[in-house]
């Protein structure tokens, strides 16, 4: 049976996309536990996991201290009832939170597409396809503004 893979620092920060830095500031928050090999840190495949899971956290918006949970729910640590309800509430949380910047964004989008449309129409000379967009978003503002 062979090593275990292991990787460098800078090989991690390379694969992510982000700093050495970054990795040491997960490390010294607990959220990682590289072995080491004189000074130089040495990560194994549950470590660039742990990373991994780290930055997704970080992308669903998940404090520190959440994605610590979750690292701890992967690795088996903690497992129980009011632990994993908890998360669940955290995960919901974060979902509504990101359901209602989706329709936040799509509101923007539409209204863009208006002023593109009135934009078109006045550069085209076309007075009346212009009044059209901008009575129509106009519409959708003022219904915007009743949900």
């Amino acid at each position: 049976m062979g090593e275990e893979q292991t990787y460098t620092i800078t090989e991690l920060a390379r694969e992510f996309d982000i700093t050495p830095r970054a990795i040491r500031f997960y490390e010294d928050q607990g959220l990682l536990t590289p072995a080491r090999s004189g000074r130089a840190r040495v990560y194994t495949k549950a470590d660039r996991t742990r990373l991994k899971l780290t930055l997704r956290g970080k992308r669903l918006g998940l404090s520190l201290a959440e994605v610590g949970e979750l690292l701890d729910m992967y690795g088996g640590v903690r497992n129980t009832a009011p632990q994993l309800e908890r998360f669940l509430s955290v995960l919901a949380a974060r979902r509504a939170a990101m359901e209602q910047q989706r329709l936040d964004i799509e509101a923007v989008l539409l209204e863009i597409d208006m002023l593109e449309q009135q934009c078109h129409a006045l550069l085209g000379h076309n007075a009346e396809g212009a009044a059209a967009a901008r009575a129509e978003l106009v519409r959708r503002i003022d219904r915007a503004g009743v949900d």
